[in-house]
């Protein structure tokens, strides 16, 4: 689940989010991006269960003062590795429909990539990517994009979760 929120207002989300929500914090990431807040959700049973328990509450966080101001949900259809490490970034895919999964396989096979999902939404694909540094994202956000059948990408790096203070 993506989030954006408004300008300045993604630590007190981030806040909620780590205190009230019980989202462990490996499975949350604040990005550089499309959206501010990426959400994973493990274990899930059913899309009934991600609407009562996690949808609804989550976008209700902040309602009063509109702090999220939009939000995306991405349904995995295949799903890549279970990523072990912290992400540098993400890369959101889209591609042409018959070469999906022959990317999936592609993606995984690189050794940068982390983890390859096959999703529902506005994107076909969300890939998390480790790197050394961003010359290292760069050649690996260049591969990917040269691989046959992925029409393009956005990419969002991920950023240390630091909960401030009030200022």
């Amino acid at each position: 689940m993506g989030l954006t929120c408004k300008p300045g207002g993604f630590n007190e989300v981030l806040k909620a989010l780590l205190t009230k929500r019980f989202i462990d914090q490996q499975d949350l990431f604040l990005l550089f991006g499309p959206v501010d807040i990426l959400i994973r959700f493990v274990n899930l049973k059913s899309l009934d269960e991600f609407t009562e328990k996690w949808f609804n509450p989550v976008r209700m966080i902040g309602a009063e003062e509109d702090l999220i101001t939009k939000t995306l949900s991405l349904v995995v259809i295949s799903e890549g590795p279970l990523v072990t490490e912290k992400p540098f970034a993400f890369v959101f895919l889209n591609t042409q429909p018959k070469n999906l999964e022959k990317v999936q396989k592609s993606l995984i096979a690189f050794p940068e990539v982390l983890s390859a999902d096959t999703v529902f939404g506005p994107y076909d694909m969300i890939c998390s990517v480790k790197a050394i540094d961003q010359m290292d994202l760069l050649c690996t956000v260049t591969k990917i994009q040269e691989l046959s059948g992925v029409e393009n990408s956005v990419t969002s790096i991920v950023s240390p979760i630091n909960v401030f203070p009030e200022w």
